[in-house]
């Protein structure tokens, strides 16, 4: 078995997910993957379980009734690798604004450079995003410098949602207090990896805005972010995280 997981949550992503899956299987590293599908009439999941006879052992699939927040998905990938013996575990989006070349450079920045977690990072060398409106870029990049300020975490992309985790981060995190489940849920979870002393990196990617399949960020999603930030600073000035 591999020692590294990557976690994919899917929503009606049928035009990505089998060519997704197929991308990573082919990298030298030997990914094993888990889906995690929100009960996606489009047959997303039917894909995977394709794949999964191509692949046997390597892709797995964790199916849920109904959209349940991609924080919860995470969480529930993260709990199911921590049952197994994978040692680090990445977050990844199945549409391939992540490049799937990139999994190497996170995983390597935390198996051999001593990271405990390691973002795939838009900003970290200016703005690398392509194909989103400039309207959604400014919105992010400034979300991110919102974040560096109310929290005073040194990161320049803090709702990045391309992460390798060290097993330890997670084992050291009480999941089952994670509050979010959007934008908000990957800022908590590098929030609360810097406060307890993790070692937290960012390595530039470009972000491509998808081609195939439609977003599902929205504004609700967005304005949970902002005001989350500002919980969990109050949290942590006072001790409760």
């Amino acid at each position: 078995m591999s020692d590294v997981l990557v976690i994919i949550p899917t929503y009606n992503e049928i035009e990505n997910i089998s060519t997704m899956l197929r991308t990573v299987m082919k990298l030298p590293d030997g990914f094993d993957v888990l889906v995690i599908d929100d009960g996606s009439p489009d047959g997303t999941a039917d894909a995977v379980r394709t794949a999964m006879t191509e692949y046997p052992g390597r892709i797995n699939l964790e199916c849920r009734s109904g959209k349940l927040g991609l924080g919860t998905a995470y969480i529930h990938g993260f709990k199911w690798a921590l049952a197994g013996d994978y040692q680090y575990i990445i977050e990844m989006d199945a549409d391939f604004s992540h490049n799937p070349d990139d999994l190497t450079r996170l995983y390597h920045e935390c198996k051999d450079r001593e990271a405990d977690v390691c973002v795939g990072s838009r900003y970290i060398t200016g703005v690398n995003v392509v194909n989103w409106p400039m309207g959604r870029v400014l919105m992010s990049y400034f979300a991110s410098a919102y974040v560096r300020f109310i929290t005073r975490m040194p990161l320049r992309d803090s709702t990045a949602g391309y992460v390798c985790y060290r097993r330890r981060v997670l084992e050291a995190i009480d999941l089952d207090k994670i509050e979010f489940k959007g934008y908000a849920f990957q800022i908590e979870m590098k929030f609360k990896s810097w406060r307890k002393k993790f070692k937290v990196v960012e390595i530039p990617i470009i972000f491509v805005n998808r081609q195939l399949g439609t977003s599902k960020m929205n504004s609700s999603i967005f304005g949970e972010a902002v005001f989350g930030v500002i919980a969990l600073r109050i949290k942590a000035l006072f001790g409760k995280l």
